[in-house]
């Protein structure tokens, strides 16, 4: 009861844009841990956990005291995302308290200048149930998935494309996180696939589906991506915002790597 109570005071306090959509996607499904003192005030701070990605917890406030005082009670994580401004101070007092160097990467938000471009693939449709047998055959990692707990969930609530080819997924986009008016785009290309412009038609479908229905694709990726970077500025997307990532330094190469579905974007392998 009090965690969800927590909850509802985070998600009455959040004004959606892209830098928040998947967090209020979390918690109006209740897949979070929240952690914060009190009401939800002006200039007070919440911390929230996905359970989808335990290690990666967002924060909200600009007093790095009162965050870290949240975040030390959160088990499992290894990098927290804040506002660009909280981000030095608080490193400073993570690197203090936990005797420990850390790291900064700025997470970069991007939304379409316009209507975004169409990139046609012959391989590439919508997914649905009945693609099941085959998206339950990828790796963990490459099954679009993202914030809605499980396949089926994200087929029917969200909305996913994919291209098969010799009779196999082998790239996917999808809707990972939804808001009343934006949309966060995830993507995955299985590494034998990449350079083939399949990431680009799949994610021109999905990106264009969302906004059919009205609202505005998210794409979100690490400053040091540069294929996403690319790939995005290619789809006709422009950055709009960044937040910063502080992380223990020695999870750096997990976290800048991470294979979870939401941020394959991130991987710094070329994957048009």
């Amino acid at each position: 009861m009090i965690l969800e109570r927590k909850r509802n005071l985070l998600l009455a306090t959040l004004v959606e844009n892209p830098e928040t959509v998947i967090s209020i996607h979390t918690l109006a499904r209740g897949d979070c841990n929240v952690y914060m003192s009190g009401d939800r005030r002006p200039g007070s701070v919440a911390v929230l956990q996905p359970k989808e990605l335990p290690s990666e917890p967002t924060g909200f406030g600009s007093d790095a005291n009162a965050l870290w005082q949240e975040l030390s009670r959160v088990k499992g994580w290894q990098c927290i995302l804040v506002d660009k401004e909280v981000a030095p101070p608080l490193g400073e007092i993570i690197s203090t308290q936990l005797k420990t160097p850390v790291v900064f990467l700025d997470d970069v938000y991007h939304i379409p200048r316009r209507q975004v471009l169409p990139f046609e693939d012959e391989r590439v449709c919508r997914l649905t149930l009945d693609d099941l047998p085959l998206l339950d055959t990828l790796p963990s990692e490459a099954q679009p998935i993202g914030f809605w707990g499980d396949l089926q969930t994200s087929l029917t609530k969200g909305f996913a494309a994919g291209a098969v080819v010799e009779g196999k997924v082998v790239a996917t986009s999808f809707v990972a996180a939804r808001g009343q008016r934006y949309v966060d785009v995830g993507v995955h290309v299985l590494a034998n696939y990449r350079r083939r412009g399949l990431a680009t038609a799949v994610a021109s479908l999905v990106a264009r589906s969302a906004q059919s229905d009205g609202l505005i694709p998210v794409w979100s990726c690490g400053s040091h991506n540069l294929p996403s970077l690319k790939l995005a500025r290619k789809l006709g997307f422009m950055e709009v915002s960044k937040r910063t990532y502080v992380i223990i330094e020695k999870y750096l190469a997990d976290v800048s790597g991470r294979t979870y579905p939401v941020h394959n974007e991130r991987d710094t392998e070329a994957i048009e």
